[in-house]
């Protein structure tokens, strides 16, 4: 579990505040020390190492903002930075007793470490569009920041420094919270790095693709210094012992492996090989795959190298792009999302890699619900996945509306792990 996410003010915490924690903690404590904790690290071990049980299931990104059956996510401390720690530790609870599939509850509390990072020094410029208040998905509209070559000058590189103070304050707070119930861990910066997300924000999409076909100088520019940006971070991340330890997720799957970290570990300077990494270009959806290796693989290649392994993409469909992706190294899981022909996919893939499957969220958005269309949409994916003989993972993610009855996530859980279990 990683929290806190800003620096409150010093400030007493409540006696009050201090006993909801601690409760809401021996629960987490009492289930974390399950049996079926380390059950579930294994049969994703298994998976990860390309000799799975069974296909492994998870579910994240939830629309939390439906999800409050009983009050049992309504937070009750006052302290801004106990109510960080109430609001994840009640979702853990929540989520284990109504879709636990196959989470694994560890026994202890990251503490992300207070890292300050300057970025690439651009400001992202939007409009944006509210359907539900109560939702934190909007819509964006950006404005186009990159038009001439002039403006790659924009881009700077990333400054990584470390507020040891505020990490030392941040841990005394979690130690007063947690001690003799969860273990406090002090947590670095788990990389995300995409190259096309930020261009995303920073043009809009139809801006940049255009630019790819108009002005690929402009493009190669941009990325290419985008890259450099990573590289340095990663560098500046290792030489000052920031970066995270060996996870136990990697964008919404389990990253439990016996291959990490990598021989010569030292858990007081992680080292990039020690853990995973996500790639992905979610905007190449409609590219070409002889477009996609130039602008994406080409880089992203660059940064993936350095790591122990990759899981990449997410909501680009990739089984007409495999080839391309073979190239990336180090990749270990391939995201075959809702708009991939999966037999294509499959077969593609065969037994080299995790055929990470996005189920589509859609179908717990309709104006009812289907169960069996649910049953038959899961079931398919296993009998196409066991046909090419390829390691599976069904990752339900990106759920913005469950049309708030979230009754429809708890019977897709139990369906999954029925097909899977079958």
């Amino acid at each position: 579990m990683d929290v806190i996410s800003r620096a409150p003010e010093m400030t007493k915490i409540d006696k009050k505040d201090v006993a909801m924690i601690r409760q809401l903690a021996a629960e987490v404590a009492e289930i974390a020390a399950l049996p079926i904790q380390e059950e579930k690290r294994s049969l994703w071990r298994q998976l990860n190492a390309l000799r799975p049980q069974r296909p492994m299931v998870m579910i994240d990104q939830v629309c939390w903002n439906e999800m409050n059956v009983d009050d049992e996510l309504t937070l009750r401390c006052t302290n801004a930075e106990c109510q960080q720690y109430e609001e994840s530790l009640r979702r853990i609870l929540f989520q284990w007793k109504h879709f636990p599939v196959d989470m694994v509850v560890e026994p202890l509390i990251r503490v992300p470490k207070a890292i300050i990072n300057t970025g690439f020094g651009i400001e992202v410029q939007e409009n944006i569009a509210v359907t539900d208040p109560s939702n934190d998905v909007v819509g964006h509209q950006y404005v186009n920041q990159f038009q001439t070559m002039d403006d790659l000058q924009k881009v700077l590189t990333p400054q990584i420094s470390h507020d040891a103070r505020e990490t030392e304050r941040r841990l005394e707070v979690a130690h007063e919270l947690f001690d003799g119930l969860l273990e406090v861990s002090p947590w670095g910066m788990d990389p995300y790095l995409s190259l096309w997300d930020p261009i995303a924000t920073w043009m809009g999409v139809e801006n940049a693709l255009f630019a790819l076909v108009d002005q690929p100088e402009l493009m190669h520019g941009l990325v290419s210094r985008m890259t450099a940006g990573y590289l340095n971070m990663l560098d500046q991340l290792e030489e000052q012992g920031l970066l995270c330890q060996p996870q136990s997720l990697i964008h919404c799957t389990g990253a439990y492996t016996d291959e990490l970290p990598a021989p010569g570990y030292n858990p007081e300077k992680p080292r990039t090989k020690d853990i995973w990494m996500f790639g992905l270009a979610q905007m190449f959806s409609t590219v070409s795959p002889r477009m996609f290796k130039e602008y994406e693989v080409d880089y992203a290649s660059q940064i993936c190298a350095r790591f122990g392994l990759v899981y990449y993409g997410c909501c680009d469909p990739l089984d007409q792009k495999m080839a391309q992706v073979r190239l990336i190294p180090n990749v270990r899981k391939v995201s075959m999302s809702p708009w991939v022909n999966q037999e294509r996919g499959a077969e593609a893939i065969g037994g080299d890699f995790v055929f990470s499957r996005k189920p589509s969220p859609a179908m717990l958005a309709f104006d009812s619900f289907d169960p069996e269309a649910v049953r038959q949409d899961l079931s398919a994916t296993v009998q196409i996945c066991e046909r090419y003989g390829c390691p599976l993972e069904l990752i339900l993610k990106d759920i913005s509306t469950v049309r708030y009855e979230p009754q429809r996530l708890f019977e897709w859980a139990k369906i999954a792990m029925q097909v899977v279990n079958k």
